[in-house]
């Protein structure tokens, strides 16, 4: 489902984030695939100093479909950024890409909270938010992150999921599963 970012995985990533239904809401935006490739690098060498960490998401063929990230990591928090290509929405590859990458963030490396800035106008990305049942809005919890992410412009919301919140879940999902195997 997920894989470390690969280069030579960047020229079919570059052809699903080029589609105008997602690159508007793509982070890192590359205008070539030379640029995409260059920026893929970029993204391996962060991860290795730690200011992020980067996935490729997988189909069940263990084909390319998108990436899933966590930027701007400082004292165990960042901020989540998701796409997957067009010809992929809908499918049902969102919630288990979010929930290995959870599951990797919390239990293998030391990821407190993990933010997602969703603009507004994102319906696609709100929805997708609001599915998460460990996720809460955190415009009123984190008003320093989220003026920051506002300095300029009103237009996003931020949630978060806490390192708590996810676990409460994931163990709770975990007795109940067992519960009912009982």
């Amino acid at each position: 489902m997920l894989k470390k970012r690969e280069l030579h995985d960047a020229p079919v990533l570059f052809d699903l984030m080029s589609h105008p239904e997602v690159f508007p809401y793509v982070r890192h935006k590359a205008s070539s695939s030379d640029e995409f490739y260059f920026l893929t690098k970029q993204t391996i060498e962060a991860e290795d100093r730690g200011e992020m960490v980067s996935r490729t998401i997988l189909d069940e063929w263990a084909q390319p479909i998108g990436t899933i990230n966590l930027f701007d990591i400082q004292e165990g928090r960042g901020f989540l950024a998701t796409w997957i290509g067009r010809p992929y929405f809908g499918m049902g590859y969102n919630k288990p890409a979010k929930e290995a990458f959870f599951e990797e963030l919390f239990f293998q490396l030391d990821i407190q909270a993990v933010f997602m800035k969703i603009r507004r106008t994102n319906i696609r990305s709100m929805k997708a938010a609001l599915k998460i049942p460990y996720v809460s809005c955190a415009n009123e919890d984190y008003p320093d992150v989220y003026e920051w992410i506002n300095h300029s412009d009103d237009v996003y919301d931020l949630y978060v999921i806490t390192k708590e919140q996810y676990l409460f879940h994931y163990y709770g999902e975990q007795n109940s599963e067992e519960m009912m195997e009982a």
